[in-house]
């Protein structure tokens, strides 16, 4: 296993990152990046075990529904790499155990790679969606074949590879890039149906990254970004060569979607699970300025936080109901119930917006426009603006204020903006979990039942009385 000092150095090597138009050679210095070294490096040492034939608990395979549950919280401690990476060796698992009539090596490369991920405590990430180009026409049919990553030569000993990869968090702060088809393909398609995994400082791959961490030199006033932010890697694979034992999926365009479909179900599960945990901090949040507003007692908002209440406890049942109805594959591997996941995800995702608002209807303009820590520091006005953030001799303007810039940092600003939309995209769109739900969904039982409560049989025939 890996130390966090270990990690750190590991990223010295020479791989091509760039932001805000300049390359960065030195990732863990840099002034805004370099706090995603630092917060993954914490998250090795939180787990390291000396013992030479020890692997992370965040990198093994459940067995069942328990082994599910336990994981959640870890992977939520561990912080975003350890969960992509988690995610990334599940996608593998349920992709093999769904994939037959297939070439032998895609399986035991898979397979192979898990266990050597494991033993070197690398981090992944899963390159997934493509640049897409015009969405209307499939990719053999754009005018330039590369907006969807492709082969573009096969050699004997591996693949060349082209095209881009949009929207991967942390891209540039893990190992290898789990590099799968952003859906299904057909017949005509099958130098887009690749599945592989590149290493980050591979030849020819270049990580451009966006970030909505604060710029601001005191960070205090963002609780939540200020501590923990990840950029979002827009990954570009210049003619990447792979070699064959790397390569998962090539050129069998019926099984393009297996990738797809493995990696939307745990994608979803941890969107759903980390909603859990959000919906919590929502409804706490709602109480507290409540609370410091004097407005805990008004019916209207006593109303609002109940239905916030609801929301959580039906997403938080929606998950259990997806672990505990958890399903076991082909080679022992457990997977989170598909039904429950993407229900429970759309609605989690469908109604955020709505407990948000009412949390801004709560708290008030002051989500916007309370003072910052250094102003109730300032000899001249900290006093004052203590005194008029103030509501009562038992609520101080400071506190108060602390409420308002958390709910501000996690759903007003550049933080708030990145998960109003990755809330809704993460695992895929509301449609794709709507099409998974439907598909999931016992709707010739549901059928059944609705002719039972009828007295018709399912010709349309009137049933004999009493049966």
């Amino acid at each position: 296993m890996l130390t966090g000092a270990q990690y750190k150095e590991s990223l010295d090597d020479g791989r091509l990152t760039y932001f805000e138009g300049e390359r960065i050679d030195d990732l863990v210095g840099h002034p805004i990046l370099g706090q995603v070294a630092e917060t993954t490096a914490a998250g090795y040492d939180r787990f390291y075990d000396p013992d030479p034939g020890a692997t992370s608990p965040l990198m093994s395979v459940p067995e069942s529904a328990d082994d599910l549950r336990e994981m959640i919280p870890l992977l939520h401690e561990a912080g975003m790499m350890a969960h992509v990476t988690y995610t990334s060796i599940q996608t593998l698992m349920t992709a093999a155990g769904r994939m037959t009539d297939v070439k032998p090596e895609y399986i035991e490369n898979m397979k192979a790679y898990i266990d050597h991920a494991q033993r070197a405590d690398v981090r992944i990430t899963q390159c997934i969606t493509d640049a897409k180009g015009d969405r209307s026409r499939p990719p053999a049919k754009q005018d330039d074949p590369d907006v969807y990553c492709r082969v573009v030569d096969r050699q004997r000993d591996g693949v060349v590879i082209r095209g881009a990869k949009l929207h991967i968090t942390g891209a540039s702060f893990g190992h290898d890039l789990l590099t799968i088809p952003t859906k299904s393909m057909k017949p005509g398609e099958e130098d887009y149906s690749i599945g592989c995994i590149i290493p980050v400082n591979a030849e020819g791959v270049k990580i451009i990254n966006t970030t909505y961490a604060p710029r601001h030199h005191d960070a205090r006033a963002f609780p939540v970004s200020g501590a923990h932010h990840y950029p979002e890697g827009f990954v570009i694979f210049d003619d990447v060569f792979v070699p064959s034992e790397k390569v998962f999926l090539d050129g069998e365009t019926s099984y393009a979607a297996v990738f797809a479909h493995s990696l939307g179900l745990w994608e979803r599960l941890g969107g759903l699970s980390a909603f859990v945990e959000q919906a919590d901090q929502l409804v706490g949040l709602a109480q507290l300025v409540a609370e410091a507003n004097g407005t805990a007692g008004i019916s209207h908002v006593k109303e609002k936080i109940s239905e916030m209440i609801i929301h959580a406890t039906l997403i938080r049942s929606s998950l259990e109901a997806a672990l505990s109805n958890c399903n076991i594959g082909p080679e022992g591997a457990a997977f989170p119930n598909e039904l429950f996941t993407n229900a429970g995800k759309f609605h989690a995702a469908a109604n955020y917006n709505l407990m948000v608002r009412h949390l801004h209807d709560i708290a008030g303009g002051a989500v916007l426009t309370a003072p910052v820590p250094a102003d109730f520091e300032n000899p001249e006005v900290g006093h004052l603006a203590s005194k008029y953030m103030s509501t009562s001799e038992s609520v101080d303007g400071e506190y108060r204020s602390r409420l308002m810039h958390t709910i501000r940092d996690l759903t007003a600003d550049a933080y708030g903006g990145w998960k109003f939309v990755t809330n809704l995209q993460a695992g895929g769109g509301l449609y794709a979990q709507r099409i998974v739900t439907r598909r999931h969904y016992d709707l010739e039982g549901a059928k059944r039942k609705a002719l039972a409560l009828t007295g018709l049989n399912g010709d349309g025939t009137e049933r004999p009385h009493g049966h």
